[in-house]
């Protein structure tokens, strides 16, 4: 069995001796172990990597022979990762390094069990929808797509934009205000979520559409099918604003126009057989917790 193993990029004593942990752990299991090289940068500081492992980037054909991907740290980690595997389906798991967090949902404790249920197969796969952006001009570059939430935003110090949506060519609506978010089931739990929008069960099929501080307080999120087309037309006073897709983000003019449709393929993230959404949730958002105790 080949696994691939991402981290992340800042780590304390403690959060490396535990990963050099799981790397010995994971060879003694008869795993081979691959560590991203950035990563491996990181693991090495001050010590020896003790266990043999072999060192890969995301542009080798190794990548496509994994049978999973191990990401260490939280669910901004989990994201990263998914640019490394990108469209080759295969299975991540997330190992939080601190609080728990929706994706990455394994904590430190439960990683003997974590790894035995992966060796054993004793798991389920949850597919997740992903946004993939068409623009004019290659914004991201090969990694027009994301698991989170695509979001058009101005600049820091501008006066508000004007987002026109449409719907498959159809016209939506204008939104004054800040920006827009266009946010799938994984990423309504995130960025869209504080600004009101709606908690999207994973395979409900559906992205949000929520307006960031909007000028006109009868705007409000929306929820659309996810095999639809959103394309945008941006106006606004400043030279150009600000377009993100999960944690990359870059300045756009205005006269560049974007689509955002359900990407063509999906990320597999592994579920252990004692993890739930709901419980995930209800630990997150302390649903059923009395605050006044």
């Amino acid at each position: 069995m080949k696994i691939g193993v991402y981290g992340k990029q800042v780590l304390n004593e403690e959060s490396i001796d535990f990963v050099h942990f799981i790397i010995d752990l994971l060879r003694n299991k008869g795993v081979e172990v691959f560590i991203h090289e950035a990563f491996m940068d990181v693991i090495r500081k001050g010590k020896l990597v003790k266990s043999k492992a072999h060192s890969f980037s995301e542009k080798d054909e190794v990548v496509g022979t994994f049978d999973f991907m191990l990401s260490l740290g939280g669910d901004g980690t989990l994201l990263e990762t998914v640019t490394i595997i990108r469209d080759k389906g295969i299975p991540i798991i997330g190992i939080n390094l601190g609080r728990l967090g929706f994706l990455a949902s394994v904590s430190k404790n439960d990683i003997y069990y974590a790894i035995d249920e992966l060796l054993k197969g004793s798991f389920g796969i949850d597919k997740r929808s992903l946004l993939y952006l068409e623009s004019e001009e290659p914004l991201f570059g090969d990694l027009n797509f994301g698991l989170n939430d695509f979001v058009i935003h101005k600049n820091d110090t501008s006066s508000m934009i004007t987002v026109h949506a449409f719907i498959n060519g159809e016209f939506l609506n204008s939104y004054w205000g800040d920006g827009l978010i266009i946010s799938t089931p994984t990423g309504s739990t995130g960025y869209s979520l504080s600004c009101g929008g709606p908690i999207l069960f994973p395979q409900s099929g559906s992205f949000a559409v929520t307006p960031v501080s909007p000028h006109n307080l009868n705007v409000r999120p929306i929820i659309i099918s996810d095999e639809s087309v959103l394309s945008f037309e941006v106006e606004g006073r400043s030279s150009s604003f600000l377009v993100s897709m999960d944690s990359r983000s870059t300045s756009v003019n205005y006269d560049v126009q974007m689509a955002i449709r359900r990407a063509p393929f999906s990320v597999n993230l592994v579920k252990l057989n004692n993890s739930n959404y709901l419980k995930t949730l209800r630990s997150k958002l302390n649903w059923g917790v009395d605050v006044r105790n």
